[in-house]
């Protein structure tokens, strides 16, 4: 769009005059300074004013009706000092001033008088007084002079004016009038200058001064107010703050402090500390009062000579076997569960052929869903529901206003030295304009397209390509080495003057093109050159679209051979395309893939090795080799590995059928889950199964795989549906990203524990006959004769043919936590100490919640040496602008007054709370609304075209045609401020498309075809207004919080229209799509794990019929959520869709760490710290080899990943969640169940009482070392 600017030259040769000899000698009321012209300095140059200082005379009664019409009713008598031919140059160049100013009344009523004074007031002698002049062809031309204008006056032209908006730019007029001035005396010195494209002649304005210039004084006009209470005079809201309404405050949630910690922090912190200060009180007081009690009773015993008690060593949690009561409750469902996979046990080992072929028949159908597996990548799709407000809005923005413009960007950057540098100089000019002209003609992939074929046009012809190129017409060729900087400030200061618009019409942001500069710092030091080119966008699937994407892909190529020729020229390029994010990404998703299988792989080999270990001895193995080759369980553990797999499969089969699409977050994270989670039952169930040979070694395979399934089946029931349903969940969550992952998920890990304890029960079977019959692991054909030599020769009849010689039935693991470890946590004194320090973590944990912070920086999201990095960076430090937003409106009938007055804001009878109003309002609060720029209101320019003033604009027949005439100049009612004689219903839609269709140009910058032709929506018949966006834009966002205030305010802000317009109003920029999960993520957390962890406590108190065992388990995995959120704010891990997926896995790895040990505490003793230390003793080591080990390792590998993505979400909260879980589960778990722990029950699979119980090995745990079954 191509926009007029006044040329000051043109305002000051309207103040031209008539003929007289001498310069401004005589300084009277009456006479002249200058009058009419005679002459320029060149063939080409302006006319320039003669001096006259002769007196003013009557006009012409033809120039007397001119000059009333064009200055007002104050010229209607009196003589005047202008003729003809300046009233020509006047008329002319205030109507070019008209369209930029008319919507302020008081900024035109003070341009117009100023000028008009200036050329035509009888008394100009007394404020103009010329001061230089230059001879041509016999005649004085004036080349300088004075023009005296008081302060007052001056100030209030100035204020009337400076916030005056020019629609069609979307900035200030006052940039295009004068020069972006931020006071009245560089706003007439803009206009006074003599310049290249300014003014002629020099055209001073010194400060009034008698003693200076005697007999010499401004003229005594006072300014109009732009808030003037006239109502001729006052200017609207978007003109004028003082005539805005006071919108209210707002109330947004703002972070409470208590000094320079969040409120919640404070208040954890200080309820912690009173706890501790009155521990340590009711500690010191116990301590002072069994002390008091002690010396009591040491005396009374003194005194009574009693004999010491032989039991002062009560407080031991197990001494012998005589405070191993037997709990006497029976707790039916435990029963019944106990019952039921007993009795499956049985089957599967039975059974083994049939249930292995029926196990993988349903897999592999199941995993027939494959063929209609897809892979999310569109970003909008993957994080935002397709039923959210923000697609609904990006779909409805696509389908009305076409999809937002694609934008290739590219930073030329001086920060190679130790600091930035400038980075303008002609050689790089130069260099930089060849590097443009090369993109111009690159041809795209397909070898056919070319920047014309996919740029965005909005004139239909020319590009949208933003560069300081464009300064120069587009090229450098010709360009004076010694001139360029002159013409290089002179755009930057007004980019809107001539020859500074480029081809495509609209004015240069130097903001957009110039980066670290300053408005109003001197232009040469910015510290990078800024180039955008804008590609039209398409829909998905069209040959467009792909025409672009290929151009793109060329552009990128040829930008990365760029790079190093900037760093020939001591420069750094950066840039960006359309298409760079998603490759990056994808590029990254490959780099992880690696890590990730090298992490399944270590797991996979430690799990297959560990199982082996669970029967045999580092002593057993060197000294009978072969009975290791017999007792190894590898192909056991890669079994255990194929099923998790399978499972996965399965799961991926299921839902892909069902069409739900994977998403990267599920190829990379499911796999992983599956495996930490399925592992542990692999031991668990092997371990058991183990103990099932050694304490009922007679009994059939089939009995042994019954009783061992029988006793952990519950416990893998107990975690497989907490975990089931804590992700089921997550599929209630609109969020694509993790409703799809809670669906995979919660199908993966219930799939995996079905064929654990039906698939893998019948593979340990067949595994223990393999044993009994002393093959070889791995190669069953194999017999292996030595091993069943060793073991006959070393039984000595409690042996069977499945227990081999050097097998042990307590692993040291075992040993140090049965005889060190539980003691020393489970004592009086130590379980006090355990439950102060995790209330501290705790309290931590909480304190440090404030501290999360939201988003995912797009830096992170791609691998640390990617090209965007630099990018990025640059866009956050030297780009000045911020992204453009769009307010929506529709539901409101344009055509009718009422519906006008709701969304203007340039004219008197505007609503007090119009939609432009508004966002004028919010504009001027930028630190609250995040709206930097005026509002492009196509109403408002819409009927300012209309002016019949403006004779360009809309007018009947051709364009600069004599026969011409404006559309509104005969019209009744007139054309006027207050909207009367606006058009309605039909006539204001036949206007309006002949507006649309208007082009802008100098003749006229009203003209609505470059900025508006795709803001307003109109129905197929153009009998209405369907929708219309009003552009503005953000301050610029340097951080993911304000990228997420920012939306947050535009929503509050459209609310508010909406509210006061009774409309629908809604915002769109293109980043709004990304960071609508951020509106309710955080309430979507506490959501998800708060429901996590009520169906923990509801499914862990039915499976273990305790409310208070079930309170304890939920306690501790609360905790170990705290705990790891907390972890996420030392570590830097902010809050979004990726880490939230991560703290619901951490919820279902915490309850997998709890379960085996919340279950064994059900058994078999009465009292609590008993059952707590057995507990711990007989799946404590399980927990620590079959899920801590495992889950280390496999976290471990991640630390070698080159994403940033998977070393910041993955491998630090995966640490943390290991850590913590471990520690909670092994350490609090233990003390709140002794602590606070349900009472226990009968088992089910014991019989003959605690006796046979521990005859047959169930629980050596509560045994002392030196027990012997056979002394009771």
């Amino acid at each position: 769009m191509r926009v007029g600017v006044i040329a000051p030259w043109r305002l000051a040769p309207l103040l031209v005059p008539a003929l007289v000899s001498g310069l401004t000698e005589i300084h009277k009321a009456g006479r002249c300074a200058i009058r009419g012209h005679c002459g320029s300095e060149s063939f080409f140059g302006p006319q320039l004013p003669c001096p006259d200082n002769g007196l003013a005379e009557q006009p012409s009664a033809a120039t007397r009706e001119r000059l009333l019409g064009l200055c007002g009713e104050r010229w209607a008598d009196g003589a005047v000092c202008c003729v003809d031919e300046q009233l020509d140059a006047l008329e002319s160049n205030l109507k070019r001033a008209d369209p930029m100013i008319a919507a302020c009344p008081a900024c035109k009523e003070n341009f117009f008088n100023l000028f008009c004074s200036f050329t035509c007031s009888p008394d100009q002698s007394l404020f103009v007084n010329v001061t230089n002049t230059k001879e041509k062809s016999g005649k004085l031309l004036v080349t300088e002079l004075d023009h005296l204008v008081s302060d007052a006056y001056g100030e209030g032209f100035y204020d009337s004016c400076k916030d005056v908006k020019f629609g069609a730019t979307n900035g200030r007029a006052m940039d295009l009038i004068g020069g972006s001035a931020k006071t009245y005396t560089e706003f007439l010195k803009f206009l006074g200058d003599k310049k290249f494209l300014g003014s002629p002649f020099q055209m001073d304005f010194p400060r009034p001064n008698r003693t200076e210039f005697p007999g010499m004084e401004p003229l005594g006009y006072k300014a109009k107010a732009c808030d003037d209470p006239d109502p001729a005079y006052r200017c609207a809201c978007v003109d004028c703050p003082g005539s805005c309404p006071e919108l209210h405050e707002v109330t947004e949630a703002k972070s409470c402090y208590v000094g320079v910690l969040p409120c919640l922090s404070f208040s954890v912190i200080l309820i912690y500390s009173v706890f501790i200060l009155l521990l340590v009180l009711a500690v010191s007081g116990h301590v002072a009062y069994q002390t008091h009690a002690k010396h009591k009773n040491e005396r009374l015993r003194l005194l009574q000579d009693v004999d010491p008690s032989d039991d002062e060593d009560e407080g031991d949690i197990v001494h012998g076997a005589g405070l191993l009561d037997t709990p006497q409750r029976h707790y039916p469902p435990n029963t019944v569960v106990d019952a039921a996979f007993n009795r499956l046990g049985r089957i599967c080992a039975t059974f083994p052929a049939v249930t292995i072929s029926v196990s993988i028949v349903v897999v592999v159908l199941l995993s027939l869903g494959w063929l209609r597996f897809e892979v999310e990548r569109d970003p909008v799709r993957l994080w935002v529901a397709p039923n959210s407000d923000a697609a609904q809005e990006k779909a409805f923005f696509d389908e009305n206003f076409g999809p937002f413009y694609r934008a290739e960007q590219a930073f030329l950057v001086n920060d190679t030295g130790s600091k930035p540098g400038p980075v303008l100089s002609y050689e790089t000019l130069a260099w930089w304009f060849d590097v443009e002209d090369r993109v111009r003609r690159m041809l795209g992939h397909n070898g056919t397209t070319r920047l014309q074929d996919v740029c965005y046009k909005p004139t239909g012809d020319a590009c949208v390509v933003q560069s300081i190129s464009a300064y120069y017409g587009g090229g450098f060729a010709g360009v004076d080495p010694n001139k360029w900087r002159e013409q290089l400030k002179d755009c930057a200061e007004n980019p809107a003057g001539e020859g500074c618009i480029p081809d495509f019409g609209l004015p240069l942001d130097p903001k957009m093109v110039l980066g670290g500069w300053q408005e109003g710092g001197n232009v040469l030091d910015a510290n990078a050159l800024i180039v955008t080119w804008v590609v039209e966008n398409h829909a998905e699937g069209t040959r467009e679209l792909e025409r672009a994407e290929e151009w793109e892909e060329s552009l990128t190529r040829l930008m990365t051979d760029i790079q190093w020729e900037a760093k020939k020229h001591g420069l750094r390029l950066s840039f960006n395309t359309e298409i760079s994010l998603e490759q990056e990404l994808n590029k990254s998703t490959n780099t992880d893939a690696k890590i990730v299988v090298i992490s399944y792989i270590v797991m996979f080999l430690y799990a297959s090795l560990a199982l082996g270990s669970t029967t045999l001895s580092a002593r057993s193995i060197l000294s009978h080799p072969a009975t290791a080759l017999v007792q190894s369980k590898f192909s056991l553990g890669v079994v255990g590995i194929l099923i998790v797999l399978m499972s996965v499969a399965a799961s991926v089969g299921l839902f892909s059928a069902a069409g739900v699409k994977v998403t990267l977050i599920i190829a990379e994270v499911i796999p992983f889950l599956v495996l930490a989670i399925g592992v542990d039952n692999i031991f668990i169930l092997t371990h058991e199964f183990e103990r099932a040979n050694l304490s009922h070694p007679d009994e059939g395979v089939e009995d042994r795989v019954a009783r061992a399934l029988g006793r952990m089946g519950p416990s893998i029931l107990f975690s497989a549906t907490t975990e089931t349903v804590a992700f089921a969940l997550g599929a209630a969550v609109g969020m694509p990203a993790v409703r799809n992952f809670a669906a995979y998920a919660a199908g993966a890990v219930l799939i995996n524990a079905i064929l654990q304890v039906t698939m893998f029960i019948s593979v340990l079977a067949l595994n223990q006959r393999r044993v009994e019959a002393y093959r070889a692991d791995c190669f069953p054909c194999i017999r292996v004769r030595r091993a069943e030599a060793d073991s006959f020769a070393a039984a000595n009849g409690s042996g069977g043919p499945g227990l081999g010689y050097g097998l042990e039935e307590e692993g040291s693991l075992q040993r140090f936590i049965r005889k060190v470890y539980a003691p020393a946590i489970l004592g009086n004194r130590a379980k006090f100490a355990i439950i102060t320090v995790f209330l501290g973590i705790l309290t931590a944990g909480l304190a440090l919640l404030p501290k999360v912070e939201l988003g995912l920086d797009q830096r992170i999201a791609i691998p640390s040496d990617s090209y965007l990095i630099d990018f990025f960076n640059d866009l956050y430090d030297y780009f000045g602008a911020g992204p453009p937003v769009y307010f929506i409106a529709k539901d409101i009938d344009v055509t009718e007054r009422l519906g006008q007055q709701a969304l203007c804001g340039r004219f008197s009878t505007c609503e007090e709370f119009s939609l432009a109003n508004i966002l004028e309002q919010e504009r001027k609060r930028p630190e609250v609304s995040y709206i930097a720029d005026a509002t492009a209101s196509w109403v408002d320019d819409y009927f300012m075209w209309l002016n019949p003033n403006f004779e360009q604009c809309c007018v009947d027949g051709e364009r600069e045609s004599p026969s011409s005439t404006p559309c509104f100049a005969d019209r009744d009612p007139p054309w006027n401020i207050t909207l009367s004689g606006m058009p309605e219903d039909g006539e204001f839609m036949t206007y309006l498309a002949r507006w649309l269709e208007a082009p802008t140009d100098e003749l006229c910058p009203l003209g609505g075809k470059a900025p508006y032709s795709t803001a307003v929506v109109t129905d197929d018949n153009n009998t209405a207004v369907l929708t219309s966006h009003f552009r503005t834009a953000h301050t610029p966002l340097r951080s993911q919080d304000d990228f997420i205030s920012a939306y947050a305010s535009a929503r509050r802000i459209a609310s508010d229209i909406s509210d006061s317009t009774s409309s629908t109003v809604f915002p769109y920029s293109k980043f709004y799509i990304f960071f609508d999960q951020y509106t309710t993520i955080v309430r979507l957390a506490f959501t998800l794990l708060g429901s996590g962890l009520a169906m923990v406590l509801v499914v862990s108190t039915f499976l273990l019929g305790s409310v208070r065992t079930a309170i304890a388990v939920t306690i501790t995995v609360a905790c170990t959520l705290v705990a790891v959120a907390g972890t996420m704010a030392l570590a830097h891990v902010s809050l979004n869709a990726v880490s939230l997926v991560n703290l619901v896995i951490s919820l279902g790895i915490a309850v997998e760490f709890c379960a085996h040990v919340a279950r064994a505490f059900s058994f078999p003793s009465a009292r609590r710290e008993a059952r707590a230390w057995a507990a711990l003793v007989n799946v404590g080591g399980s927990v620590v080899s079959g899920i801590l080990i495992t889950k280390a390792l496999g976290v471990c590998v991640l630390a070698f990943t080159r994403s940033k993505i998977f070393e910041v979400y993955y491998f630090r909260v995966w640490v943390a969640l290991v850590c913590w879980a471990a520690v909670h589960s092994l350490v609090l778990l233990p003390v709140l169940l002794a602590v606070m722990g349900g009472r226990g029950y009968v088992d089910p699979e014991s019989e003959g009482g605690l006796e046979q119980d521990l005859r047959s090995r169930r629980y050596p745990a509560l045994l002392d070392d030196d027990y012997d079954s056979d002394d009771m």
